[in-house]
C-alpha cells in the first residue's frame, strides 16, 4: 500500500510541475495561436535567474522576483520581436522562437556554465514531508517528517517494517502548482482582466473598438506565460537540479501535453499533465518485463526475437516514450485532444 501511495504522489507532483509548464504555454496559445518553442528555455531561465538571486537573498525572495524577472523578459521579446513578425504568419513566429531557445541556452552556458550549479532547496524543505510506515503487525501509519530510527527497524526478525519517506519539495512543488491553477481560474473567469483576455481571443476587433490595447494584452500574456515557465524552473531546478540540459529534458514533453490535452484549453492540459506523470512514474516503479506484461493481459508470446526482445524489454526502459505514444494515439482517436475544441 506504501509503495502505491508513494508512487501516485511522486506522479502526480511530477504531473502537476508539468503543468506548471504546459499552463503558460496553453495560455499564450490559446490568446495568440503561437507555439512558443522557447517555452522551456524560459523554464531553465527561471532556474538559473533564481539560483543567482537565491544567493545573494534568499529563496524565498527569489521565488517571487525570478518569475517576475522572466515575465519581463518575455514580454519584451514579444514587443520587439515576436510582434514584427507576427503579421507574417505561423512559420516565422516558430522560427523566431526556435531561435530564442537557442540563444537562452547559450547565454546560459556563457554565464552559468555547462555544468549543473548547486541550487538547494531551503532549510524547511529538506528532508520528508512525510513517512508512510508499513508494519506487517501494526500495518499503514503515517509521521510528519523524517521518522525516528527506531521505528524503521523491527524488533523481532519476524517483523517486517517499511519506511517511505515523500520529499518536502515534491509536496511544495503540488501546493504551488495547485495554488497556481486556482489563481488562474479565478483571473480568468471572475475578473474583469480575464473577461478582456478571453474576448480578445475571439473577438479581438470587437475588443479594440471598445478602447482595449489587444497587442498589449498579447504583450501581458506573453509575459505572463513566461513567468509561468519561471516559476515552475524555481521550483523544478531546487528539487531536481539546475544544468543546461534541464529545457531540453521537458521541452517535448510539454508539446505532448498541450496536445494531449486539447489545443487552448486549460483545462485539458491539467488533466494531461497529470496523466502522463501518474503513468510515467508507475512505468518506472513497476518496473516489469514487458513481456510478462503483455502475458499478463493473455497474449501469447511466441519463440523467436521479438518475443524475446519483449521479455527483455522493461517498463522503466520504454518509460520515455509512453507520452509520446499517448500523444500518437490521442492524434488518431481524438485529434481535438481530451478536452479541446479544436484540432489545431
Amino acid at each position: 500500500m506504501e509503495f502505491f501511495t508513494i508512487s501516485m504522489l511522486n506522479g502526480l507532483s511530477y504531473g502537476l510541475l508539468l503543468f506548471m509548464l504546459s499552463s503558460g504555454l496553453t495560455l499564450i496559445f490559446s490568446m495568440m495561436g503561437v507555439l512558443n518553442f522557447a517555452h522551456a528555455s524560459f523554464y531553465m531561465l527561471g532556474a538559473y535567474v533564481a539560483y543567482s538571486i537565491g544567493k545573494l537573498i534568499g529563496f524565498w525572495p527569489a521565488l517571487f522576483v525570478a518569475p517576475i524577472v522572466v515575465a519581463v523578459l518575455g514580454a519584451w521579446f514579444e514587443r520587439h520581436a515576436l510582434r514584427r513578425v507576427h503579421k507574417f504568419g505561423h512559420v516565422p513566429e516558430l522560427l523566431i522562437t526556435f531561435g530564442l531557445s537557442y540563444v537562452i541556452l547559450e547565454l546560459v552556458q556563457l554565464i552559468w556554465g555547462r555544468t549543473s550549479v548547486d541550487f538547494p532547496p531551503p532549510e524547511v524543505l529538506r528532508g520528508p514531508a512525510f513517512t508512510l510506515i508499513n508494519s506487517s503487525v501494526d500495518g499503514l501509519r503515517m509521521v510528519w517528517g523524517a521518522a525516528e530510527p527506531g521505528m524503521c527497524a523491527a524488533a523481532d526478525a519476524a517483523v517486517r517494517v517499511v519506511c517511505s519517506p515523500f520529499p518536502a519539495t515534491r509536496g511544495f512543488m503540488m501546493l504551488v502548482a495547485l495554488a497556481m491553477l486556482l489563481a488562474l481560474w479565478l483571473l480568468l473567469t471572475r475578473t474583469r482582466i480575464g473577461l478582456v483576455i478571453q474576448s480578445a481571443l475571439t473577438h479581438p476587433e470587437m475588443v479594440e473598438s471598445l478602447g482595449h490595447n489587444v497587442p498589449r494584452v498579447f504583450m501581458l500574456v506573453f509575459g505572463a506565460g513566461a513567468g509561468l515557465a519561471g516559476l515552475a524552473g524555481v521550483i523544478g531546478g531546487a528539487t531536481f537540479v539546475t544544468e543546461p540540459a534541464m529545457a531540453a529534458t521537458v521541452g517535448s514533453v510539454i508539446f505532448v501535453v498541450v496536445v494531449v490535452g486539447g489545443m487552448g484549453s486549460l483545462a485539458g492540459a491539467f488533466l494531461a499533465s497529470v496523466l502522463i506523470g501518474v503513468i510515467q512514474t508507475f512505468a518506472v516503479a513497476l518496473d516489469y518485463s514487458l513481456g510478462t506484461a503483455v502475458q499478463g493481459l493473455g497474449v501469447s508470446l511466441s519463440p523467436g526475437v521479438a518475443g524475446n526482445t519483449l521479455m527483455k524489454l522493461t517498463l522503466s526502459q520504454v518509460a520515455p516514450i509512453l507520452p509520446y505514444l499517448f500523444l500518437v494515439l490521442i492524434l488518431i482517436f481524438r485529434p481535438k485532444g481530451l478536452l479541446g475544441t479544436r484540432e489545431g
